[in-house]
């Protein structure tokens, strides 16, 4: 395949401001936007790269915390547009054992987004 198969699916308590956040602070490209009745996200898709990562608005009201981890070319540039967008560092910037350059960021709910150079597939 091609195409990339997997997708990391996130809820939000408030998909808006995620969605606001995500682009600010993480260069995230809107992809799909599906608004309930009331103007609600419920299914939400971002893209980065050829990568997606798909979420929506907790049915519950209720955020559930995950991980992801994002492959970029250049973690320095984002690591500052992170940081200038006021997301709370959880790992700093580092070169690791395994050769990538990463660091890991949360987003306002407490979902942690870690973006290197680590590649799988090289």
């Amino acid at each position: 395949m091609t195409k990339p198969t997997v997708f990391p699916s996130l809820k939000y308590a408030n998909a808006q401001a995620a969605l606001e956040f995500l682009q600010a602070a993480f260069g995230a490209h809107e992809h799909a936007i599906h608004r309930g009745d009331s103007g609600r996200i419920v299914h939400a898709e971002v893209s980065f790269g050829n990568g997606i990562v798909m979420f929506g608005t907790a049915s519950n009201g209720a955020a559930t915390h995950g991980d992801v981890y994002i492959a970029v070319e250049d973690p320095d540039a984002l690591y500052e547009q992170a940081r200038a967008a006021g997301a709370e560092i959880v790992r700093d910037l580092s070169d690791t054992e395994y050769g990538s350059r990463e660091f890991g960021a949360k987003d306002p709910e407490g979902n942690a987004w870690y973006f290197g150079t680590y590649q799988p597939f090289d």
